[in-house]
């Protein structure tokens, strides 16, 4: 029997970071980064709170055009901690036969970390559709019966299929279900609710908290599926995704 293997390689990559900044002023004990002329102001802290004022600051606050976003003043310069923890590359198991069908699985965990009270928002996209191809050969995207995802994974006989599904604290409520159908309800069954990737971004966690230092992680299982009667061909299947966070 012939047989076929597939992997899922996954680039992640962290957007919306503010950019580094020069020190204004260094040694070799001290940096930094950016300073302030005012009349008073600073850190006091208390078992239930954290405050850092500035007091005579003018001309501060938040402006933006087409061309530009400024953050006016030292408070509104203070940056935003945005880390995107490492995505392994992803082998489906067990390899396929291709001549009878079969369902291989794989699965990766996002680590997104950020000190904005904002909280954070996580997407994926694959770099083409079909997203899992080998040469000429494709998995077909998978495609849900509705306008949301399917609770179970569906493959017609005579057709392959490869879908993806989120899972964790954070996951946005397209990807919840009620035991019954996606984007209602509370709850996150596992191996549940499966969509296409496609090659847009797609939103699949965020939370309006900064949650430093632990990090919130999110699981991305992915699936792909042959039926009984669907003949693929012999080869090693790649795709690729990319995993964004933008702080908010």
């Amino acid at each position: 029997m012939k047989k076929f293997s597939i992997f899922i390689f996954c680039f992640a990559f962290v957007w919306g970071v503010n950019p580094l900044f020069a020190a204004v002023m260094n040694s070799t004990n001290y940096s930094i980064q950016s300073d302030s002329i005012n009349f008073g102001g600073g850190l006091s802290t208390s078992t239930n709170y954290k405050d850092e004022s500035t007091f005579g600051e003018i001309a501060v606050g938040k402006s933006a055009s087409s061309n530009y976003n400024l953050k006016a003043g030292y408070q509104q310069m203070l940056q935003v901690y945005l880390a995107l923890g490492t995505v392994a590359d992803v082998t489906l198991s067990p390899s396929i036969d291709g001549t009878v069908g079969g369902v291989a699985n794989g699965q990766t965990v996002v680590t997104v970390t950020t000190d904005d009270p904002a909280g954070y928002e996580l997407y994926i996209k694959a770099s083409s559709t079909p997203a899992l191809v080998s040469g000429v050969n494709f998995f077909t995207d998978y495609v849900p019966v509705g306008a949301n995802p399917d609770l179970t994974f569906i493959t017609p006989v005579a057709a392959s299929r490869f879908g993806f599904s989120p899972e964790g604290s954070a996951i946005v409520s397209r990807w919840k279900d009620d035991g019954s159908s996606c984007n209602t309800g509370a709850l996150d069954t596992a191996d549940s609710c499966w969509d296409q990737i496609g090659t847009v971004n797609k939103l699949v966690a965020s939370e309006a908290t900064s949650n430093y230092p632990s990090g919130t992680q999110t699981t991305l299982k992915f699936r792909a599926s042959s039926g009984g009667s669907n003949l693929q061909a012999v080869g090693t299947y790649t795709a690729t995704t990319t995993v964004t966070a933008i702080a908010l």
